[in-house]
């Protein structure tokens, strides 16, 4: 019993001298660093906030709600600097967590992923889709896929980073195939 009343006592002494504490710097008089006298009252900027009148806000819409996952709002996807081509096999040295590919909504994007599907599920490779212009285009590329994930974005900068100036590519630690 005597062991905690004087645990008790400490708490207290700890707790007052901190509330003491906090007092004093609450009560520190205010410098003041800069004034230049064009100084207003905060009141001026609530004004607005609190006029009486109702918000004009304007009609919920279904794009409102959906915001950046509106995948509309992305089209078209555009990659500067790169086209559909031929992509010589290569090394790279850039280290990669995943395997990945760049692919467009074009002829030969569709071909190659449709001949690499199965060996980019394998790797567990996720798709970017640098080039599409409609929600068709979407469809299409995600009907190929058949489960593969893939991105719409920009793949400029990868592109630019590895060297490489045309797509359908794959990319794996080490190597850039087609």
């Amino acid at each position: 019993m005597p062991i905690l009343c004087i645990r008790k006592r400490r708490i207290m002494g700890i707790f007052v001298c901190c509330l003491l504490a906090t007092t004093s710097v609450a009560l520190a008089e205010l410098t003041v660093v800069f004034d230049n006298g064009q100084a207003r009252p905060l009141s001026d900027f609530f004004g607005p906030l609190d006029s009486g009148k109702p918000d004009t806000v304007p009609p919920y819409t279904e794009k409102h709600r959906l915001g950046a996952a509106d995948v509309e709002s992305l089209l078209p996807i555009r990659s500067p600097g790169l086209t559909p081509g031929k992509v010589t096999a290569r090394e790279h040295s850039v280290p990669f967590a995943r395997s990945f590919f760049l692919i467009g909504s074009d002829a030969i994007s569709k071909r190659w992923l449709t001949e690499n599907r199965e060996a980019l599920k394998r790797m567990g490779a996720m798709g970017l889709l640098v080039e599409a212009g409609s929600i068709e285009d979407l469809d299409a590329i995600a009907n190929l896929a058949d489960g593969l994930p893939i991105t719409p974005a920009s793949g400029s900068d990868i592109a630019k980073a590895l060297g490489i100036r045309h797509y359908p590519v794959g990319i794996s630690a080490g190597r850039i195939w087609q």
